[in-house]
């Protein structure tokens, strides 16, 4: 099978299958309601830091569809979305297009909707440090996603088996990336050893990528009818940003993705620590079905649902979420005391 129908299946059965089955254990995740908050609408700040990158919304419209010229008219429609709602957009993986150099305009589309949009390129961990360069020329990007998908690759049957090695070439790419680099999980969540070990070795922006979204090993499971035993692989996304958090304290930058689907959702994410909350599932299905519109008020909703329940915790801008009292219940909670991280001190602040 060619790349191209790979690329275009993905999106067929993201569609298809929805999320799931774990789901992102945000619904765990609970705010203490303040009954005197103390603001007015108009002093709700969704603008938000990246590092040095700076996001008017805290919503990434994240990576799923890939290099392929049937694949044009979404990525056009998905870049138009994002504009009219002021967020991130990261493009698919460019992988391919870089090693067979074809296929650019399905990429270069998005900055030509999108001039002055903050818009991530993606490749393989497995990409040469001048094939990554390649991946953000191409479209001017402001940062670098690449990917980790080993539970996908197990699952194809044409997928990468050797992972060895992959570790050192991320750091080459680093090292010569002119861009922030973001470490970017596809839907199986990052382990606070692993991202230790990764901010030890210089590397200091992470999508962290729970289970709970678009779940890619049960997307080639389903398009060879193979076996479906990964497809509840992983950590949940609030899982993940607990380990992720944790490990990185002060020191990095996180995107939370993986069922992100409401401006709840949203609030949750940032509220354990991350600086943006990417979704990008249900904007796909809004793009693909109904158009770019439809996809922009998606993340308009969300976003208005945030500044709603900012104003509600009376947390005036995105930093001041972290502050904000929680309380966890559920498998998150057991989750927690198995990991050894302290319920109370995290309910209290996660600054």
């Amino acid at each position: 099978m060619s790349r191209e129908q790979r690329k275009l299946d993905h999106i067929k059965y993201a569609l298809k299958l929805g999320d799931g089955p774990q789901t992102s254990g945000l619904e765990h995740v609970h705010f203490v309601h303040n009954c005197l908050p103390e603001l007015n609408p108009q002093d709700i700040d969704l603008s938000s830091r990246f590092g040095g990158i700076l996001l008017l919304s805290p919503f990434l419209v994240n990576a799923v569809t890939g290099g392929a010229e049937a694949v044009t008219e979404v990525n056009r429609r998905l870049a138009q979305a994002a504009k009219k709602a002021g967020a991130a957009l990261a493009v698919g993986s460019q992988y391919g297009a870089v090693k067979r150099r074809a296929n650019y305009q399905s990429y270069e589309v998005v900055r030509e909707e999108y001039p002055d949009g903050v818009i991530f390129a993606n490749t393989s961990a497995l990409a040469t440090p001048e094939e990554a360069l390649e991946a953000v020329r191409m479209i001017n990007a402001d940062a670098l996603q690449i990917h980790l998908n080993p539970a996908q690759e197990l699952i194809m049957p044409e997928g990468d088996r050797e992972f060895k090695g992959l570790f050192n070439n991320m750091q080459r790419i680093l090292d010569k990336c002119p861009v922030p680099v973001i470490v970017k999980e596809t839907g199986c969540g990052m382990a606070a050893r692993q991202v230790k070990q990764l901010l030890k070795a210089g590397f200091s922006f992470f999508d962290c990528g729970g289970a709970g979204g678009t779940n890619f090993p049960a997307i080639e499971a389903a398009r060879y009818n193979g076996t479906a035993l990964l497809n509840g692989w992983g950590l949940n996304t609030a899982q993940t940003l607990l380990e992720t958090g944790g490990a990185c304290g002060g020191e990095g930058f996180i995107a939370a993705t993986g069922g992100v689907r409401t401006g709840l959702d949203a609030a949750k994410c940032l509220a354990l620590g991350a600086d943006m909350a990417g979704m990008a599932g249900n904007v796909l299905e809004a793009a693909v079905n109904n158009g770019a519109d439809a996809a922009a008020e998606l993340i308009t909703k969300a976003e208005n649902e945030l500044r709603m329940l900012m104003l509600l915790l009376g947390a005036p801008n995105i930093l001041s979420l972290r502050s904000k009292p929680l309380y966890f219940t559920g498998e998150l909670l057991d989750f927690m005391q198995c990991r050894g991280w302290d319920p109370a001190e995290l309910a209290r602040s996660r600054r």
